[in-house]
């Protein structure tokens, strides 16, 4: 009985030894992938593009996923695909590396009117551990303000956070928690608003991010690569119908251009010169 009380906190060191380890090399490990999302995020450009004759005009606001961080170049991002499939369309993107929502209702500031508007962000709200009031207040007001400057506002926050490679347990519970926490706010003020919300929320089993790690994630194993951001843009036209919404706005576009043609009466703009 002896041996066995002098044994049990000699296991119980060496138990605690092997967690501390993994925990430390779980948490280097994770350090060196934030330094490498960090120098994807310097090299990444946000795509914008002003066609000769636009029929339409998009403003894209949002954080690293606006800007297209971990996509091979800027035309494989979210934006650029959606440039690729509507050449005509204006699109400008203020988004920023490492922006909250906080920082997304900032870059709303104004009251330029645009055809449509893009919400992407979330992502740094559930890592840097944003509080749910705030959160939940900052959500509104970019929404609010992205709703006052377009007829058609889109939010699309980012996946299940917590499904990322690079996080392990106990965080990825926490940031899975903390993801369905921002999806939840992000879709209520989004009904509120009458704006439509994207849904890119889904727990392990289903998230093809999680599922085809090398497949679907850049090399920091946290953002979208090409094939992630084509799986965006896919779950964007299922879910909002972008093209749908793209070809109305530009009808009316058409339409408004047309009535302004013909209010011009015969010989007025001879007169005028």
């Amino acid at each position: 009985m002896q041996s066995n009380s002098r044994s049990s906190p000699r296991l119980t060191g060496i138990v605690s030894i092997a967690l501390a380890s993994a925990v430390l090399i779980s948490s280097c490990r994770t350090a060196w992938h934030l330094a490498r999302s960090v120098r994807l995020a310097r090299k990444s450009r946000p795509f914008s593009t002003l066609p000769p004759a636009p029929a339409a005009s998009l403003l894209i606001v949002g954080d690293s996923t606006g800007v297209g961080t971990g996509a091979s170049a800027p035309q494989y991002s979210l934006a650029g695909q959606i440039a690729r499939v509507y050449p005509n369309l204006r699109i400008l993107n203020l988004a920023q590396d490492g922006a909250r929502f906080a920082d997304i209702a900032d870059q709303l500031i104004g009251t330029r009117r645009f055809d449509l508007i893009l919400i992407l962000g979330g992502g740094n709200d559930v890592i840097r551990m944003t509080g749910s009031a705030a959160l939940g207040s900052d959500i509104e007001r970019a929404i609010a303000r992205a709703c006052a400057r377009s007829s058609h506002v889109i939010v699309m926050p980012a996946g299940n956070v917590g499904n990322a490679p690079l996080f392990y347990p106990p965080l990825n519970w926490l940031l899975r928690h903390r993801s369905r926490t921002l999806h939840h706010a992000a879709a209520h003020c989004a009904q509120a608003h009458g704006a439509v919300f994207v849904d890119l929320y889904r727990e392990r089993t289903n998230d093809p991010f999680a599922r085809h790690p090398e497949r679907m994630n850049a090399s920091d194993l946290l953002h979208p690569n090409d094939a992630g951001y084509a799986y965006w843009f896919a779950e964007l036209e299922r879910q909002a119908q972008i093209s749908q919404r793209i070809a109305t706005v530009a009808v009316t576009t058409l339409q408004v251009a047309a009535r302004g043609i013909r209010s011009i009466r015969p010989g007025r703009d001879q007169t005028a010169s």
